[in-house]
């Protein structure tokens, strides 16, 4: 077995190859546009273009929990965004999210339309919009505010960085794998001493802390995100397991994770939602 040589930066990088790994098809060091191609446009005031990965199922969640509450104002059209193929990068997308990452949102309700994206803020601009699942006192609203930012911070340390080395990189290299999964483990442990004390992630009350967490923590306790629950020993994390379960036990929780799922078992699956009575 040979040892690559160390690797010296350059004094200007340059993309000389493709990144490799499981979306180097779609990796590019620039922003915009690649093609033009319009948006579909639905009959309900909520525009929502995404895919189920964990960002994308914090706003399904949040939607389905709304209607849940009887607030017929948040019905929406889902239309599916297929990232490995580059839908991102139509205009279309782009003049709703130009970070051209999923989810956007494009409220048809306002004049003109309001563009909404990055995760976090669709589900605060749904909270208020709404006035559900965000305290109204300034106390339980700053807190729920400083997990809701909390997991936007910890995102690229369990996606881009854990999860890309532990399960999307071409190889496997043990320094950014143990660097990763101790600051994700480190993040696992956080959560469980603060549900030690709590009944949900921000206090007493369900809200879009709870939301914005459990797409990704969750998916990992329950090993199905980057199938890895064994590797991180999460059955270590007691109290984060019993709010696991609690939550992926909510029918809008159960409901909100099939929207815009193209993979796993048929029954889990909706690549669109138009309608309630799509998800039966």
């Amino acid at each position: 077995m040979t040892e690559s040589a160390p690797y010296t930066p350059p004094k200007v990088w340059t993309m000389e190859a493709p990144s490799g790994g499981a979306f180097a098809n779609i990796n590019r060091p620039v922003a915009g546009p690649t093609h033009e191609k319009a948006l579909p446009v639905g009959e309900h005031p909520l525009q929502l273009y995404s895919l189920a990965t964990p960002n994308g199922q914090k706003v399904t969640i949040m939607l389905e929990e709304l209607l849940a509450l009887g607030l017929t104002g948040a019905e929406y059209d889902a239309w599916l965004i297929r990232i490995n193929e580059g839908s991102q990068f139509s205009s279309g997308f782009v003049a709703v999210n130009p970070n051209s990452k999923i989810p956007a949102l494009l409220d048809r309700s306002t004049e003109p339309p309001t563009r909404v994206f990055e995760s976090g803020s669709i589900l605060l601009y749904l909270a208020e919009k709404f006035r559900a699942f965000l305290p109204k006192d300034a106390a339980g609203r700053t807190e729920t505010l400083n997990w809701l930012f909390w997991q936007m911070a910890s995102a690229p340390y369990v996606g881009g960085g854990f999860g890309h080395f532990y399960a999307y990189a071409p190889e496997k290299f043990e320094y950014p794998i143990n660097r990763f999964t101790m600051e994700t483990k480190r993040l696992l442990d956080v959560l469980d001493r603060q549900l030690a004390e709590h009944p949900y992630i921000a206090g007493a009350e369900y809200t879009i802390a709870d939301i914005a967490i459990f797409p990704w923590f969750g998916a990992l306790v329950l090993g199905q995100l980057y199938n890895a629950a064994e590797f991180l020993a999460v059955q270590d994390y007691k109290h984060l397991g019993r709010w696991v379960a609690e939550v992926a036990a909510r029918p809008a929780v159960t409901r909100g994770r099939r929207v815009n799922r193209v993979w796993g078992p048929e029954e889990e699956q909706l690549a669109e939602r138009h309608a309630a009575s799509d998800l039966g």
